[in-house]
């Protein structure tokens, strides 16, 4: 019995991971790392967008599904490196308390070297986003 409730729990954990990585068509090029979203906005000199999220949040799925693949949204995605971070997966919680992270969505953004240029928690419309987005840009320009 022991075992069916820890494969039942090990499927579970599997099926919220592939449903929160199941990103709408138009949606930015997501990293699902918070060091390879590091990386990659060293290498490649632009500000990140962490988004800490869940399967079972909402506001979460709201954003996922009408904020970062809208309209509004869309020109503005090859000007950051995108990071989607679950935080039921154990990789992402080091991430989720360096930025105290205590409700979702929260989404942080950084420069090119990973400091911090503000954050956005709660659910947001496209345009307020894509406002968000065209300030923190403009931040990171100045730096």
């Amino acid at each position: 019995m022991k075992a069916l409730l820890t494969l039942t729990a090990a499927f579970l954990t599997l099926a919220l991971s592939v449903v929160a990585a199941d990103f709408p068509k138009g949606s930015p090029k997501f990293v699902t790392s918070y060091r390879q979203a590091l990386s990659k906005a060293e290498k490649e000199g632009k500000p990140v967008v962490l988004v800490f999220s869940a399967a079972w949040c909402p506001p979460c799925q709201q954003m996922k599904k009408n904020v970062y693949p809208s309209a509004e949204v869309t020109p503005m995605h090859d000007k950051f490196v995108w990071a989607y971070l679950d935080v039921d997966e154990g990789d992402n919680s080091r991430a989720a308390e360096k930025f105290s992270v205590s409700g979702i969505p929260h989404v942080e953004f950084l420069d090119a070297s990973g400091k911090s240029l503000g954050k956005q928690v709660g659910g947001v419309t496209p345009a307020a986003f894509a406002s968000l987005l065209k300030d923190v840009s403009d931040k990171a320009a100045k730096k």
